[in-house]
């Protein structure tokens, strides 16, 4: 049951990033990201110097990188981890934009935060952050198994 829990996490990660790495090649996914990435402190400058739908394609390239690298934990527990480590560092980027996109929160609430569409979805990003945190340390964890298991003849090369 653990494998398969593992299994679902990290592929159901890898689906979710490449999901959303090919909708950043469309028109749509270009123009509802605008508004984040233009409120952004870490990507406004480059939302400035680039055209919106070259911005958008080249967060997907990111995108289906890092999630090409954590698919490929079978072949090698080293890629694995530096794409779950770069995953972290997109979900903790996309997790910011509630804080630095105005007008994010609904006001209605008497002052409570209360999610706002695009608010509401990137709340999804603790989960997915969670997830890649875990196969992160899953991945570590392999890395540090096969060094180990390698043993002296790997450290005499």
């Amino acid at each position: 049951m653990t494998a398969a829990a593992g299994l679902v996490a990290r592929y159901g990660l890898v689906l979710i990033i490449v999901w959303f790495g090919l909708l950043k090649f469309t028109a749509h996914e270009a123009e509802a990201i605008r508004p984040l990435v233009e409120s952004s402190p870490l990507m406004a400058w480059v939302a400035r110097l680039v055209d919106p739908r070259l911005f958008s394609a080249m967060i997907g390239v990111v995108e289906l990188a890092i999630a090409t690298l954590i698919a490929l934990r079978p072949v090698s527990a080293r890629l694995g981890g530096a794409g779950s480590a770069l995953a972290v560092g997109l979900f903790l980027t996309t997790l910011s934009f509630l804080f630095t996109t105005p007008g994010i929160w609904e006001e209605s609430a008497g002052g409570f935060p209360v999610p706002g569409p695009v608010a509401a979805f990137l709340l999804k990003d603790v989960v997915l952050l969670g997830v890649a945190l875990w196969s992160f340390r899953e991945s570590l964890s392999a890395a540090a198994r096969s060094a180990r298991q390698a043993g002296p003849a790997c450290s005499s090369a």
